[in-house]
């Protein structure tokens, strides 16, 4: 008996609608755009105008022979300083950094660079007996071509401009990432690890997982920079992410850039994937971030 045609039109929207939406899945899993934002502070001083360009989650994928589609948007950029919000590699017994350090060796050519480790790489660091020297590895073969590796450390980076940068590298432990639960990190446990903001200086802090934002900005940051989410898997336009890794639905900070007074929280849609290979309406990103002086005008 076929079908009534009434019931053979929807079917068959169904069908080209999914070979639609993997399609759109397979192009973004295997391309990135630039994200530029404007970010203004009274802190700086007169004439500041630096450039930043954030780059985190990469899950060691790869853009091009060595990362050079990559590479070649970094350089394109000019920036004036690279921070690096974790998750490079993958954490994973067996898994290979090949592709991560083939652009990361790269950049220090382009202008300083520092890094803070994401949950990838704590998972290393805390469980040797397990990766057994992968992540000293790691870590001597990112010192050895000039980056700067902050763990639960401060530098003071100043700017030939006059601005003077204290970027701030959060580590929180693997417990801190378990599935649908959130561990009770208050400013406090941000205090321990790093002191206190510095006053006489514009504050970054590289703080990979954003389910801990109200901790940070209780700190008292200026710009908070982080990744970990991927962007939400799936993005709803005018709604943001849909789902965070340890289970989350609908995450506040999740992919974009919010003021919140003084404060500047950007979090970034990372650069690769791993395990749930998926990305819909959800492009991977470099981030760029301009930050200027704050004029009367934009105030």
């Amino acid at each position: 008996m076929t079908l009534p045609f009434i019931l053979i039109i929807p079917a068959v929207l169904a069908v080209i609608l999914a070979a639609v939406l993997t399609a759109e899945i397979h192009r973004e899993l295997h391309t990135f755009c630039v994200t530029r934002y404007d970010v203004s502070s009274e802190k700086l001083p007169d004439g500041a105008d630096v450039k930043i360009l954030f780059l985190s989650d990469l899950h060691d994928c790869c853009y091009g022979e060595n990362n050079d589609r990559l590479f070649q948007a970094v350089k394109e950029e000019h920036p004036d300083l690279i921070l690096v919000g974790g998750d490079m590699l993958v954490g994973k017994k067996g898994c290979a950094y090949e592709n991560a350090l083939a652009l990361l060796k790269r950049l220090p050519s382009v202008c300083p660079v520092v890094y803070a480790n994401g949950n990838h790489e704590q998972r290393m660091k805390e469980a040797p007996e397990i990766y057994d020297s992968s992540y000293d590895d790691y870590k001597s073969e990112l010192l050895d071509c000039g980056i700067t590796l902050l763990e639960n450390e401060s530098i003071r980076i100043p700017m030939p401009d006059g601005t003077v940068f204290a970027v701030h590298g959060l580590e929180l432990p693997v417990s801190t990432y378990l599935k649908f639960r959130k561990a009770p990190v208050k400013k406090r446990d941000l205090e321990r690890r790093l002191g206190s903001p510095q006053a006489d200086a514009y504050n970054i802090l590289l703080a990979h997982n954003p389910a801990y934002m109200d901790a940070c900005k209780d700190w008292g940051a200026d710009l908070i920079l982080s990744g970990h989410l991927h962007g939400g898997l799936v993005r709803i336009p005018g709604i943001g992410g849909i789902i965070t890794p340890q289970g989350f639905l609908f995450p506040k900070y999740c992919g974009e850039m919010r003021r919140e007074g003084n404060q500047t929280v950007i979090v970034s849609r990372g650069l690769g994937s791993h395990t749930l290979n998926i990305r819909l309406f959800n492009v991977p990103e470099v981030v760029s971030i301009r930050i200027r002086m704050k004029t009367k005008k934009s105030l």
